[in-house]
C-alpha cells in the first residue's frame, strides 16, 4: 500500500468504534466491513492526507482512490469518494470508467449517492463539448444497464448543478423517460424497483423546491 493509503487507513481505524461499526452494519448491511468512523472523521482524514501529501496530481488521486476502494471496508470506500469529490477539477472524461466500476461494486446508497451527486455530476459540468458528448453516451448506456446502481447514479448525477440553476434538465428527463418507459417486454421490471424510482423522486422533489418552473410528471401504469 502507498504511504498515503497507509496513513488514511490507519487514521480511519483510530477514529473507529465498535458501537458505531455495529450500528452501521445493522443500518447499511451488505458485504462490507466497518471501522466505525464517522462521516466527519472520514472527511477530516482526507483533509489531513491532503496536507500531509500535497501536490498530488491526477494519476496520484485516481490510483489512491482505487487503492482505498479495493478493500471492502465502508469507511475506506467513502474516503475514496471524498478524495474524488475534493479533486473533481482534476478528473477527466476517461475517469468515468473507473467510477463506473466503483458504482457497480458499491451496492449501498451511502456510497452510490455521493458518487453520483458529488463526483459524477460536477465532473460532467466541467467537461468541454466533445468530452460532454462522449460522457452523455456513457450515461445513456448506464440507464439501460441491468445494474440498478448504475441506473440510480445516472439519474442522480445532475442533482447538484440543477439545484444551482444549471445542469442538464433535458438529460435527466430523457434518462427518467428511458427508465419509466420500460415494460415487461424488456426483460426487466419497470424502473428496477425502489432504488431507481426513488432516485427520480429525489430529483423531482428537489426541483419542486428549488426550480418549480421545471416540470416532469411520473405516470404510473
Amino acid at each position: 500500500m502507498s504511504d498515503a493509503g497507509d496513513f488514511i487507513d490507519l487514521s480511519l481505524q483510530r477514529e473507529g468504534s465498535w458501537s458505531r461499526a455495529e450500528e452501521a452494519q445493522s443500518r447499511l448491511g451488505g458485504d462490507l466491513r466497518f471501522y466505525g468512523a464517522s462521516v466527519g472523521a472520514v472527511r477530516g482524514t482526507i483533509r489531513d492526507a491532503g496536507r500531509r501529501y500535497p501536490g498530488l496530481l491526477h494519476d496520484d488521486i485516481t490510483a489512491l482512490s482505487s487503492e482505498l476502494w479495493a478493500v471492502p471496508v465502508f469507511e475506506r470506500r467513502l474516503a475514496a469518494v471524498v478524495l474524488l469529490q475534493s479533486n473533481v477539477p482534476l478528473l477527466t472524461n476517461s475517469d468515468l470508467t473507473r467510477i463506473e466500476g466503483f458504482v457497480r461494486q458499491a451496492h449501498v446508497r451511502a456510497l452510490v449517492d455521493p458518487l453520483a451527486v458529488d463526483v459524477i455530476g460536477p465532473l460532467l459540468e466541467g467537461l468541454d463539448r466533445p468530452d460532454m458528448v462522449r460522457a452523455d453516451s456513457v450515461l445513456d448506456r448506464w440507464v439501460r444497464e441491468p445494474d440498478v446502481w448504475l441506473r440510480r447514479a445516472a439519474l442522480l448525477s445532475p442533482l447538484r448543478p440543477l439545484r444551482t440553476g444549471a445542469g442538464d434538465w433535458d438529460r435527466f428527463v430523457r434518462h427518467a423517460c428511458t427508465v419509466l418507459g420500460e415494460s415487461p417486454a424488456t426483460g426487466r421490471k419497470r424502473a428496477d424497483g425502489p432504488e431507481v424510482r426513488e432516485a427520480i423522486s429525489l430529483v423531482l422533489d428537489e426541483m419542486t423546491k428549488k426550480r418549480p418552473e421545471l416540470h416532469f410528471s411520473v405516470v404510473d401504469e
